[in-house]
């Protein structure tokens, strides 16, 4: 039977990379139902939000989604479509693999570090007022033991289900005594748990010092919201930088996978965005359907061809304006050739 799949395109660029990237997950042969579902900037007009309704339907009935970027307006507008799509469906763990691959240029070889980042607390739950407007505004953070503890287990079960040796548990109580204190506090008796698994904690300031300078001391870091959205981003700048940056969120029999770059609108329509970060978002949402030689294919597949340096969008040659660069549908056929040949 065919994976029935919700699948949410997103704006800008994102059409063309969920194309790219549904030739390449289609290529494996594993078959998909996908559930074509329309979310972001280019649907407020039709439906007066960015987030019909209908889109989480299809997705509380499929359990699993494949995503593209959408828009986010900066300091005005519509909230994070993102984000809604968390809050609403309840998906805490957001789990953001960096792993180097050969053929991209960056200055620590064989980094391999998994940020596990808290998705539905911290300053991200947005409870925020104006003190005195256009003068003073208030943000409040909220940690809790439940958030806190199914993300700090959920952190531990990854890394023992993907045989990974450590968990480092990434917080400011030293400053931030009550919220980041009861976020320490918590990891550590979740951690007594599970002896098989070692267990550590860093200051977010040093960690992001230690995993700039010595990141292969690190395997899994257990983040409250805002520290893992920072922190993730860093380790993706380590491996190459958002263009080849999966994503995946994870809740209560639900998961939506996506890249974490933006949705480029600049480049809406030119067949020029790096495909990279979308595919290996597919290979996760194959690894959690449990097609895990499918996955391992075109996640060999895309390192292969990347590795070559010739079938590779602009951001992936020596030069950016590198004449033989070529587009993202031309890199996921380069792809899909490798797939079909191995």
């Amino acid at each position: 039977m065919p994976y029935r799949v919700t699948l949410i395109p997103g704006d800008g660029t994102g059409p063309e990379l969920i194309a790219a990237t549904r030739r390449v997950l289609e290529a494996t042969g594993v078959q998909f139902d996908w559930d074509v579902q329309d979310a972001g900037a280019d649907v407020m007009d039709r439906h007066g939000t960015p987030l019909p309704d209908v889109v989480l339907d299809s997705i509380r009935a499929n359990k699993v989604a494949l995503k593209g970027p959408i828009t986010t307006p900066v300091g005005t507008g519509f909230r994070s479509v993102n984000v809604a799509i968390r809050k609403a469906l309840d998906l805490y763990a957001n789990v953001r693999p960096a792993r180097t691959m050969r053929g991209i240029p960056v200055c620590h070889d064989n980094v391999d570090v998994v940020v596990v980042r808290e998705n539905t607390e911290d300053l991200y739950a947005g409870i925020e007022h104006d003190v005195i407007p256009g003068v003073a505004a208030e943000s409040i953070r909220l940690i809790t033991r439940k958030g806190t503890e199914r993300l700090v287990r959920f952190a531990f079960e990854y890394a023992r289900t993907n045989d990974r040796r450590l968990v480092t548990a990434v917080h400011k109580a030293n400053i931030l005594k009550l919220t980041d204190g009861l976020f320490l506090s918590v990891a550590r008796e979740v951690a007594a748990e599970y002896p098989d698994i070692e267990f550590n904690d860093r200051i977010v300031d040093n960690m992001a010092m230690q995993i700039v300078q010595r990141p292969h001391e690190y395997d899994v870091l257990a983040c409250p919201n805002l520290f893992g959205d920072i922190l993730s981003d860093l380790c993706s700048g380590l491996v190459g930088g958002l263009g080849v940056a999966p994503g995946a969120n994870f809740g209560q029999g639900m998961a939506v996978f996506e890249p974490v770059h933006g949705s480029a609108p600049k480049y809406t329509g030119q067949n020029k965005v790096n495909p990279t970060a979308t595919i290996l978002s597919g290979v996760l949402m194959l690894r959690h359907l449990g097609e895990k030689e499918a996955a391992q294919r075109v996640e060999d597949a895309v390192r292969a061809v990347i590795a070559a340096g010739d079938a590779v969008t602009y951001d992936l040659k020596p030069a950016r304006d590198d004449p033989t660069a070529v587009g993202t549908q031309e890199m996921a056929d380069a792809i899909v050739e490798a797939i079909q040949a191995s």
